[in-house]
């Protein structure tokens, strides 16, 4: 297993929107993502760097691992 990257709010954004997410809504420096197929939605937040808790946390509810996550950035 890789070591988890330092990633900003955007730059997870652009690695979701590969695997088919797409922005559904904003609220505050917090974007909502939802897939069709496999159905699924997550919550990114739109920060300079995105905490390691939190990054391992949106790599495991759109069911990737990390060095799947890896290779969209």
């Amino acid at each position: 297993m890789s070591k988890l990257p330092v990633v900003s709010g955007k730059e997870c954004i652009k690695a979701l929107e590969k695997i088919g997410f797409v922005t559904f809504r904003q609220r505050g420096s917090h974007i909502t993502m939802v897939r069709e197929n496999p159905q699924c939605q997550v919550t990114i937040p739109n920060h300079k760097t995105v905490a390691k808790g939190t990054l391992r946390s949106i790599i495991k509810q759109v069911d990737l691992t990390v060095d799947e996550f890896i290779e969209l950035l």
